[in-house]
């Protein structure tokens, strides 16, 4: 077995086979080193809505959530694997999918109503659509008169 100059890091491939790992490290996290990777977020924008697309590839509709409290948008997204658990036809030899937990949360402002906001989870993709808030325009010219 022979590192691969190509990965994250030179050592990845010698320290991440089952010889190596020992219970006292503590377990992994969601999809290990490749963690970073989930949640990738693209925001656009159009004449009245902002519209968010989240890769959430894996997951199912019940594994996910989305909150709107106190103007912070929070999508989460938790799994569980039963790590005893055995194939059909014989046991795992190598498991690289991970239990645990994500989210990712983002400032929309305090005027957006959860009754608002609207979701729908498809194909791996989670798509939000979230309300502009009307900019409240000041007066263009005030007098104040002097005592």
């Amino acid at each position: 077995m022979l590192p691969s100059i190509f990965s994250e890091d030179l050592f990845d491939d010698i320290f991440d086979d089952d010889f190596m790992r020992f219970p006292a490290w503590g377990s992994r996290a969601l999809y290990g080193k490749h963690a970073k990777n989930l949640m990738k977020t693209d925001v656009r924008e159009t004449d009245d809505t902002y519209e968010v697309d989240v890769d959430l590839p894996g997951f199912k509709k019940d594994e996910l959530s989305v909150e709107l409290k106190d103007g912070y948008l929070t999508i989460q997204a938790a799994k569980g694997l039963d790590k005893d658990e055995q194939d059909k036809k014989g046991r795992y030899i190598r498991q690289e999918r991970y239990a645990g937990a994500c989210s990712r949360s983002f400032y929309v402002g305090e005027g957006v109503e959860p009754d608002q906001v609207s979701a729908k989870y498809e194909d791996g993709i989670l798509k939000i659509s979230l309300p502009k808030q009307v900019k409240k325009e000041l007066p263009k010219k005030s007098a104040i008169a002097i005592g």
